[in-house]
């Protein structure tokens, strides 16, 4: 490594060190008193802190010498965890003796960067007098001249005349010969490609330059930027160095500094730093004073030249944000980018080498571009001159370059590929010039040992390590020119070995871009593709290209793809290929384009092509050929029969030619597409299914080959668009088409086609055949021409859907397959009988969608549209939105509209209608028997009429089924209701009555949506007048409205005057909803909502008495309102006359202490209430519930109500008086010593059994549950401490406790501190509780003596049963001392010790203890480090717990040997009930094994098994014998295929127990899983990430009908389209217990959302359905969830608030 790198890596590697060893003290302290006997480690050592001990001890050390430096880092890597980077590092710097003295310059660097800050931005003070300033003027120059020489001397020892060592520099002035240099007229930002300049170099600008002229003193005053671009290995990093030489030579006296830079190194730089850092750390320091020469540099910048070597190896990106100041500390790039623009040391020259190609966009325009050449043939001799000292060898070596030229060509970079050897410092690795190779070749052998006069067996052995270098090469990425010079290399060795090594090793897409190839380039790539097995694709684009080049193709099987696109190709090029191209017998692709081939060119291309049967792909775009070259190109189509796709894209072709083409086309068998559009010339080919055999002429084949192409369908697809067709031209294509095969498309769009034209296509429609689309837009049709195009709607029983619009050009025909064609299509889904949709016997005709839009129509001619529609018994939609039909043509529209039959749809939007043009619509309720739904929106002007199917239809064709008005579902009718939505329209009373008076003839159910910016008083109370002359209303919604404040009261007063409305729902005074019963509906219990309504104390009581009138109100929501402590005691006062037989929501009302104490004090005038639960903290809720009659017993819950001791008195007095009160839970913030007692003497005074108290001191919070009246239940007490420290003021409270509760069974500690004290404390309750069985301490830190204490303690808890001592933080030796405890415990049930270390004599203290336990029925030992040989131990210690019910031993590392031990075992344990050995790195053995076993556990409830790669042979082994009681089976991950999940899914079928079922991330690709018998109790299914697409999910979500009680369905991360939300949007209302479907990261759109929300909307009672990253775009997701918030789009889950309990 050279200097320049050890200055740059060292003062990393030295705090990297120094940390290292700060962490590994006591190794440090051995070795320095293995190499420092004498060495004092006293009281003063141990005094410093960790850091400074290392920095002394290195010091030490270093200063004893080279030797024992070198030995101490050697023991460092080899002894220490050193990461491989740091090691090589570490051992190149410091473990040889070159970079001993660099940790004394680093450790002097150190000190004086502490003394002077990052970018030594120093201010200087201000001098005072003129002569003190002079005086440091003059200090400055002085201290700029000392660095100056300094740099100069600094420089002339690293190129002085010696030996180069390891990373330095040759000595130039030895032998260096310039390179050619040329000006380029390229300017920065730099696009070149490698080598993109061709031909002659001479040609390219002018005279060559002369290594002065790059620093011109004619250059601008700006940035004075040169880069010298060449190949690798031509001498750019060779010149630099040369350079810089030169200057401390004096022979560049115009600069006073010269700095290099190599990119390579300032790659090293992670962090940030300023200019002075780059120039003095990285480079050289100054002895002093480094700002006084950084501002010296400053003022003469003129005189400064920074070189930057390796441009193109920079891998810093280039930024494009500056800071405001250019001084800034930033990456080297950026640095580099400020002192090219000049923003940083303006004046001063910049030179940069790189190779050609894309360079950083930072070099400023005006930067001069220099290309280097190489060297001429005098040149060469002139070095060769230098290179042999001798003359016998100097002359030898001449006359063998003069006889071979081309090795003189290649000999140019001699010099430069030895300085790139010498940098490599791995001899010859990165670019070996093409000479050096020659010379590893047998051949030169002889010559070579005469020239170096040596033995052969010398030669041989440098010639082998040329060909391992050459070999090495052939393993790398290499850019094209790269791979064409290493083609050469490996030719010129004449090795068969290394030439196959290289072919196989070559990349299948081979790339050549914008570099000349010449036809020796394309000879030595052939050459060595002719080694290769395989097939590889070339492609040559913007490459110069001799004529020639394409002969060297001739017999080159291996290439599968060819292209060419370069205007440098002719004829002679292509009559060349067409020469090679039948010789290429693996050729499927040929492309050539953008060439200068004329028609002499392509008929011998055409004459060639019949020879090539096996090409799949041919492109001729983009040649300027003309008709008949075209014809003749296609006229071979035949002779291609595997021929896939032609290209004859951006060639001049006429209208004629386009039709002889269509002609082609329609005659052609194997042709399936012809696409035309402007530009492009597309054939598309299906080549016949033919055997090899029959390509080869097989004669017994051949015989039924013209049999089975008849036999096979065709279709073709012509899309002929913007190609200037007329009215003739479609009468041509016509005729054409008739004679034709089955047509899939016919795209005809923006021709000129006009009416005419248009008419003669909708005619011909019915008798081409068309499967698809028929497209006619953009051809000049006129409103006129409208009603003749639809002729075609009662002749072509195909027709799905035609679509005009006038205003957007549109005029497209969709046509669906014939029914005998659909068989496959209109299959019935496959679903249990029960649910089997119930269809007429005749088949139904698929309906059909006609959209006349914007434009299309106008109002006097709906007469002759429905006349011309009204033959069709087709029709379902109709869409004449966009055509300004007024309210007149809207009216006549309604009069017309039954002569057209039962619609699906109707679009009337943006017609321009007025209120009163809608209301006209209403009647159509009555008259219209398929209506159902009306919307409209003012804003929008959108207006809909629509059936039952909720635009289902608006799917693929094909993708859902269709049904007959008269279709019902088999699982039970239901009356659809009629609804009726009104949008952003302005509701005036006069407006609501003419409304309600249209909606009182519409047949019932009848549900009214209606919205607007404001409503008035007089408007809401219009409405509300008119709902008793509504009785088939059941449903009246206003949203997005903003209601008056009395809102609340006239709602109130509702009941007695409409007695059927049975919810009433009014949030913030922007959403009402109204639910009303009909007459024949059973009566049932009111609910009345307020929330957010800014109600006070004065609406209290006006609003009691309105709700007393109502006796069957269950419940009342008054949240989020403004009632306060006074409205809260009015409402108390008149709480008996509201007849509440539910619960009563005050919460978020603005409450304190003096309502809860209010509330206790009410009790007992309140029999009715049985439950109060009050929140005055965080969650601010505050809860009344009621029964129907008088409660013996009540329950009172106060938390967070932050009671003051003023507080207690009065709390007790009223607890008191409750004498109901059955159970209060206080859950209070901590009061302190004072408040604590208070509480305390408050629950004493209640009387009551103290059952539970938990502290929690993160929470802050103290919980007092007592039970009313005095009863002992000892089974009842337990003492809960939770997240506290045991010692302190809370020994007081815990003695207390001690004291109060003698008979304790349950003792809780979980997030404990236990000190000695508290552990003394602890073990004292323990040894006074005989009766204690459960005791539980988890997730706490316990001191050393403290767990001696707690195991002396435990010992003596003889009755113990369950015992928890999971996930403390405790080692081997703690997790030992606690297990101590386990001695004797005869009487235990349950041990939980997870997260505890459990390997080797602890896991051996365990077994022991559970040898003893016989009565055990829980053991958890998840993540306990266990592994295979623990398990064995561990199963036969659970021989004798024959109790056994739940093991849990997940996430250990058991593996197939634990399994397999596990295994054995199980079958001996007649009551497990669970066992969870999820994450255990389980294989398929031990899989297999355990199913086997498991299988005879009769009595298993819940398997668990993920995380476990035991693939199929454990799913089949399960499936064979599934346990009959299993009701939980996890299985994710487990590496399942669709094979196995299936088995499994059979398996399950029919489960009577089976409540949760995980597959996830597992495989059901292509495979279907299908219920037939159902689960009657599955609640949870999980099927995340198993690759389920729409068509697994058609039975999939027939399945979960059958199970009845399903609340979760997880189907994130799968494949799920729109499709698959229909389907579930069908089953939704059916599933009456679902609470949640995830579906987050499938590929649903907006439209399958809303297919989700028109699910929800039929009576699901479904929480949430989580759609998040589908493809839907945001402003469309806030529309469904506007209109349907169950729907969650949001990435965090949003899961709907939990209703108290007793609502």
């Amino acid at each position: 490594m050279d200097p320049v790198s050890l200055q740059l890596g060292t003062r990393n590697l030295h705090g990297w060190l120094v940390r290292l060893l700060s962490r590994n003290l006591e190794w440090l302290d051995a070795k320095v008193k293995l190499f420092l006997p004498n060495v004092d480690l006293g009281s003063e050592y141990q005094a410093l802190d960790p850091a400074q001990r290392v920095i002394l001890h290195l010091q030490k050390l270093h200063t004893q010498g080279p030797t024992t430096w070198k030995s101490f880092i050697q023991g460092v890597c080899m002894e220490l965890d050193v990461p491989m980077d740091m090691e090589v590092l570490l051992m190149s710097m410091w473990g040889h003796e070159d970079g001993f003295p660099s940790l004394l310059e680093i450790g002097k660097e150190s000190r004086s960067d502490s003394q002077l800050h990052p970018g030594l931005k120093r201010t200087y003070q201000s001098c005072g007098s003129s002569p003190r300033r002079k005086q440091l003027r003059k200090q400055q120059q002085e201290l700029a001249k000392k660095y100056l020489q300094l740099l100069r001397t600094s420089v002339q020892q690293r190129y002085g005349d010696r030996t180069p060592g390891l990373g330095q520099p040759l000595a130039f002035h030895q032998v260096y010969v310039p390179s050619i240099l040329h000006w380029s007229r390229a300017s920065a930002p730099f696009h070149t490609q490698e080598g993109a300049t061709t031909g002659d170099p001479k040609a390219e600008d002018g005279t060559n330059v002369n290594i002065r002229d790059l620093f011109s003193t004619k250059a601008s005053k700006g940035p004075r930027v040169t880069v010298l671009l060449g190949k690798a290995g031509m001498g750019k990093t060779t010149l630099a160095h040369w350079l810089c030489q030169k200057w401390a030579d004096g022979q560049l006296d115009r600069f006073q500094a010269v700095f290099l830079f190599e990119f390579r190194q300032l790659n090293l730089i992670t962090g940030s730093l300023t200019l002075p850092q780059l120039l003095f750390d990285v480079h050289l320091r100054p002895e002093a004073s480094p700002e006084a020469v950084f501002q010296h540099l400053k003022e003469n910048a003129e005189g400064i030249l920074l070189i930057f070597d390796g441009l193109d190896e920079i891998l810093q990106p280039c930024s494009d944000k500056e800071t405001a100041d250019p001084e800034d500390p930033a990456s080297a790039l950026t640095l580099f980018s400020r002192l090219c623009r000049g923003t940083l040391l303006p004046g001063c020259w910049v030179m940069a080498t790189s190779r050609p190609g894309k360079l950083p966009a930072c070099l400023p325009t005006e930067v001069a571009t220099v290309h280097m050449w190489g060297f001429d043939g005098p040149q060469v001799e002139e070095y060769v001159n230098h290179f042999f000292s001798d003359q016998p060898s100097r002359e030898a070596a001449l006359a063998e370059l003069r006889v071979d030229r081309e090795a003189l060509s290649q000999h140019v970079t001699l010099h430069s590929r030895w300085v790139q050897r010498t940098k490599a410092r791995l001899g010859l690795s990165d670019h070996l010039p093409t000479f050096l190779a020659g010379l590893a070749s047998h051949a030169c052998r002889s010559f070579l040992s005469l020239l170096a006069q040596r033995e052969e067996e010398w030669v041989a052995a440098r010639q082998e390590i040329v060909l391992q270098a050459l070999k090495k090469l052939a393993t790398r990425r290499l850019t094209g020119p790269k791979i064409v010079e290493l083609c050469h290399c490996v030719g010129e060795t004449q090795e068969p070995e290394l030439a196959n090594f290289m072919a196989h090793s070559l990349p299948q897409q081979l790339p050549f871009h914008n570099f000349l190839l010449t036809y020796a380039d394309m000879a030595s790539l052939t050459n060595i593709l002719g080694h290769r097995d395989g097939p590889i694709h070339l492609d040559f684009e913007g490459c110069p290209l001799e004529p020639r080049c394409p002969e060297t193709l001739a017999g080159c099987g291996q290439v599968e793809n060819l292209s060419f696109k370069s205007r440098k190709c002719g004829d002679a090029f292509a009559e060349a290929l067409s020469r090679s191209l039948p010789t290429m017998g693996s050729l499927k692709k040929l492309g050539l384009a953008g060439s200068k081939i004329t028609a002499r060119g392509i008929s011998h291309l055409v004459q060639a092509l019949p020879f090539c049967p096996q090409l799949e792909e041919v492109s001729f775009q983009d040649n300027q050929l003309k008709d008949k070259e075209v014809l003749n190109i296609v006229k071979v189509l035949s002779c291609l029969p595997r021929l896939q796709k032609l290209d004859l894209s951006r060639n001049n072709v006429s209208v004629s030619t386009l039709l002889s083409l269509t002609k082609v086309a329609v005659t052609c068998p194997t042709i399936r597409m012809l696409q035309v559009r402007e530009t492009d010339l597309i054939f598309l080919l299906s080549p016949p299914t033919e055997t090899a055999a029959e390509l080869q002429g097989d004669p017994d084949l051949q015989g039924n080959a013209n049999q089975r192409k008849e036999a096979q369908r065709r279709s073709l697809a012509l899309r002929l668009q913007k190609c200037q067709l007329g009215v003739h031209d479609v009468e041509v294509l016509i005729a054409q088409l008739q004679e034709g095969p089955q047509l899939d498309e016919v795209d005809l769009s923006g021709n000129q086609l006009k009416d005419e034209g248009c008419r003669l296509m909708a005619e011909a429609a019915p008798r081409l055949h068309i499967t698809k689309k028929l497209d006619l837009s953009d051809n000049g049709l006129s409103v006129a021409g409208v009603l003749s195009v639809l002729s075609v709607v009662s002749t072509c029983q195909t027709l799905a859907e035609l679509h005009i619009s006038l205003l957007h050009k549109t005029v497209v025909f969709t046509f669906a397959p014939e029914l005998e064609e659909q068989e496959g299509i209109q299959k019935r889904a496959t679903f249990p009988d029960s649910l089997t949709f119930q269809m007429p016997s005749e088949p139904s005709l698929r309906s059909l969608r006609i959209r006349l839009t914007h434009r299309a129509l106008q109002a006097q001619r709906l007469e002759l549209l429905c006349k011309a529609l009204g033959g069709s018994c087709r029709l379902g939609h109709l869409d004449l939105s966009g055509n300004e039909l007024g309210d007149e043509g809207v009216v006549l529209l309604a009069r017309l509209l039954p002569g057209l039959g039962s619609l699906q749809s109707l679009n009337l939007s943006e017609n321009c209608l007025s209120l009163e043009g809608v209301f006209s619509l209403i009647q159509c309720f009555s008259t219209l028997q398929w209506l159902l739904h009306l919307e409209f929106s003012s804003a929008s002007q959108h207006i809909i009429l629509r059936g039952d199917k909720r635009g289902r239809d608006l799917l693929a064709p094909g993708s859902l089924p269709e049904f007959r008005a008269g279709a019902r579902l088999g699982f039970g009718q239901r009356h659809v209701p009629r609804s009726f939505c009104l949008k952003d329209c302005q509701l005036e009373p006069l407006s609501l009555s003419h409304l309600c008076k249209s909606l009182e003839k519409c047949p019932g159910p009848l549900e009214v949506q209606l919205s607007c910016e404001v409503l008035s008083d007089q408007s809401l109370e219009t409405l509300l007048h008119h709902l008793p002359q509504l009785p088939q209303l059941s449903l009246l919604q206003l949203s997005q409205t903003q209601l008056p404040p009395r809102s609340p009261l006239l709602l109130a007063d509702l009941f007695s005057l409409c007695p059927q409305v049975q919810k009433v729902d009014l949030r913030s005074l922007r959403h009402l909803t109204l639910h009303l019963r009909s007459s024949e509906e059973q009566e049932d219990r009111c609910c009345w909502r307020f929330t957010d309504c800014g109600l006070r104390q004065e609406h209290v009581e006006p609003l009691c008495c309105l709700l007393s009138k109502c006796e069957d109100l269950n419940q009342l929501d008054l949240s989020a309102n403004l009632l306060g402590d006074d409205g809260l005691r009015c409402l108390l006062e008149c709480l008996p006359k509201v007849p509440i037989s539910g619960s009563l929501n005050l919460s978020c009302n603005s409450m304190s202490q003096e309502s809860v104490l209010c509330l206790v004090e009410a009790l007992p005038s309140c029999p009715r209430v049985r439950e109060a639960s009050v929140n005055l903290g965080s969650k601010q809720s505050f809860w009344i519930h009621f029964s129907r009659q008088e409660e013996a017993g009540k329950t009172l819950r106060l938390s967070e109500c932050h009671f003051k001791p003023e507080h207690m008195p009065r709390l007790a007095a009223s607890l008191n008086q409750a004498l109901q009160l059955a159970e209060l839970t206080v859950e209070e913030p901590w009061v302190g010593r004072a408040g604590l007692p208070k509480l305390l003497e408050v629950c004493a005074r209640a009387s009551g059994n103290i059952t539970e108290i938990s502290i929690s001191e993160t929470q802050q919070q103290l919980c007092i549950q007592l039970e009313f009246p005095h009863q002992e239940n000892p089974e009842a007490v337990a003492l809960r401490l939770a997240h506290c420290d045991l010692g302190t003021h809370q020994n007081l409270l815990a003695r207390q406790l001690m004291e109060t509760c003698a008979r304790l069974r349950q003792l809780s500690l979980s997030q404990v501190n236990l000190c000695d004290a508290s552990s003394l404390l602890l073990q004292s309750l323990l040894l006074s509780l005989s009766e204690l069985k459960n005791f539980r301490l988890t997730y706490s830190c316990v001191s050393s003596k403290g767990l001696a204490h707690l195991t002396s303690g435990l010992s003596h808890c003889h009755r113990l049963e369950e015992l928890d001592l999971s996930n403390n933080q405790l080692g081997d030796e703690g997790t030992k001392v606690l297990l101590g405890a386990l001695e004797g415990k005869c009487w235990l049930k349950r041990l939980d010790l997870s997260h505890l270390p459990l390997g080797g004599s602890t896991l051996a203290v365990l077994t022991q203890g559970l040898g003893h336990m016989t009565l055990l029925q829980s053991l958890r030992l998840s993540r306990s480090n266990i592994d295979d040989v623990g398990c064995c131990h561990l199963s036969k210690a659970l021989r004798a717990a024959t109790s056994l019910e739940e093991l849990s031993l997940s996430h250990n590392q058991i593996g197939n040997t634990g399994a397999q031990d596990l295994a054995a075992v199980l079958p001996g344990l007649p009551e497990l009930r669970k066992i969870d050995l999820s994450a255990n790195g389980i294989g398929p053995a031990g899989g297999a094994r355990l199913a086997e076993s498991l299988t005879l556990c009769r009595h298993l409830e819940e398997l668990m098994l993920g995380c476990n790669a035991l693939e199929d042979c454990t799913a089949l082994g399960l499936a064979r014998g599934l346990p009959q009681h299993l009701r939980v089976l996890h299985l994710p991950s487990s590496h399942l295929s669709p094979e196995g999940v299936l088995s499994l899914g059979q398996a399950l079928d029919g489960c009577p127990h089976v409540e949760e079922i995980s597959l996830a991330e597992n495989s059901l690709a292509g495979g279907v899983l299908r219920f037939h018998q159902g689960l009657p109790v599955l609640r949870q299914l999980d099927l995340v990430s198993c690759e389920i697409d729409n068509q697994t999910a058609k039975p999939l979500t027939a399945s979960f009908v059958l199970c009845p009680a399903l609340e979760k369905i997880m189907l994130s991360w799968n494949l799920l389209g729109d499709e698959a939300a229909a389907e579930l949007a069908r089953v939704l209302p059916q599933m009456g217990r679902l609470k949640r479907v995830d579906l987050e990261k499938n590929r649903i759109t907006a439209y399958g959302a809303w297919l989700l929300v028109e699910g929800l909307a039929q009576g699901s009672g479904i929480q949430v359905i989580r759609l998040w990253n589908n493809p839907i775009p945001p402003d469309m997701a806030q529309h469904l969830q506007n209109q349907e918030p169950r729907l969650d789009f949001a990435f965090f889950d949003n899961q709907p608030q939990v209703i108290p309990r007793g609502t």
